[in-house]
């Protein structure tokens, strides 16, 4: 699959630098961020939904309790 997208001089200049400082191809890098933002995301969205189920029953375990509790 191939995409393409239009950059300002700017934004391509930045793009070019970053590229060049990480050590890879503009293509590589571009998609390196891309996927990166895509996971943090992800991250984010999970740790919201953790957040979210630990409100509705926010008990806790030490974890000597945990430990025992999976070794039964």
């Amino acid at each position: 699959m191939v995409v393409s997208i239009r950059l300002s001089d700017e934004e391509k200049q930045i793009a070019t630098n970053y590229a060049r400082k990480s050590g890879l191809a503009l293509n590589e890098a571009m998609k390196r961020v891309f996927f990166e933002k895509i996971e943090d995301e992800y991250d984010i969205a999970l740790a919201d939904a953790s957040l979210k189920e630990y409100e509705k029953n926010p008990k806790t375990y030490s974890l000597d309790e945990l430990s025992k509790e999976l070794d039964d």
